[in-house]
């Protein structure tokens, strides 16, 4: 069958690895010092690899390829444990691939019921991951802002954060985590905490936070996944953007403007510009 699926240019690959985490569905291995695709029932051609290879080796083509397998990536993901198959939920999820989730999901609940189940499903089944994997990417949700830690003299002067969740990363965040869905969020480019000395309590407070570098990070394709899923799925009711003052940093503005643009969801998105020098430059609606 004619399908899409991602085409590796060897000539360009150096054999990093830097595409292998970002493939849960393990349709990459790197071979002879080169990233090669290892089996087309395992591509999903979705490109959850696109923009995390540092020399562009990696893209989507259209050629006659095996169908895609859901049922064997199922069983190959469930050997690497709840953090791999929370990645490859979410990645189905945010492309809208209903039925291959469902095939997922049958899956899991056939396993769950395997008496020598190779990993503890209940908490993906539910939405929560386990404490197996890394825990800096796993989502989570605090009660309430912290407070700062008293000094031995109890005259600390510093202000509580405002963060609300963990992670932040927007590569890292998971649209359909429940603080997410119904919140208004903030969208800040790296710097822009460090330029602010208000930031947690003037702009963050009250806001769920994603934080980018539409310069450094790459991987634009899968920042405009993301939104998309917070627009759509997350039914996030405002979005504000906040950027430095530097040209590089528009490039984070004009993405959220023409995923919003581009959304069944009409949503207000406003943007803040930070001067290096700290303070608010200016304001666009």
């Amino acid at each position: 069958m004619k399908r899409k699926i991602i085409r590796i240019d060897e000539d360009k690959c150096t054999g990093c690895g830097d595409c292998i985490p970002n493939c849960p569905e393990g349709a990459i291995q790197i071979i002879d010092a080169k990233a090669r695709l290892i089996s087309d029932l395992f591509c999903d051609g979705l490109g959850a690899c696109l923009g995390h290879c540092p020399e562009g080796a990696i893209e989507i083509e259209e050629r006659e390829a095996e169908p895609y397998d859901e049922a064997k990536v199922m069983l190959n993901i469930i050997k690497q444990g709840p953090n791999v198959i929370q990645a490859h939920l979410d990645h189905l999820r945010e492309h809208g691939e209903n039925e291959l989730l469902n095939q997922a999901m049958a899956v899991l609940e056939k396993q769950k019921k395997r008496p020598q189940n190779p990993v503890s499903l209940a908490g993906i089944l539910t939405g929560r991951t386990s404490s197996g994997g890394c825990p800096g990417s796993r989502s989570m949700a605090f009660d309430s802002p912290a407070s700062p830690a008293p000094t031995r003299a109890d005259t600390t002067d510093e202000r509580p954060s405002q963060l609300t969740h963990w992670p932040i990363q927007l590569h890292l965040i998971s649209p359909r985590a429940p603080h997410f869905v119904g919140s208004d969020l903030l969208l800040a480019a790296d710097c822009v905490a460090y330029s602010l000395g208000d930031f947690h309590q003037k702009h963050l407070k009250g806001k769920t936070l994603a934080i980018a570098c539409p310069k450094l990070d790459g991987g634009q394709e899968i920042y405009a996944e993301k939104l998309r899923a917070l627009i759509e799925n997350a039914e996030v009711q405002s979005i504000t953007v906040m950027i430095m003052e530097v040209p590089c940093c528009m490039g984070l503005l004009r993405m959220v403007q023409q995923v919003a643009a581009e959304s069944g969801r009409k949503i207000p998105v406003q943007a803040k510009v930070v001067s290096v020098r700290g303070g608010i430059i200016r304001e666009l609606d």
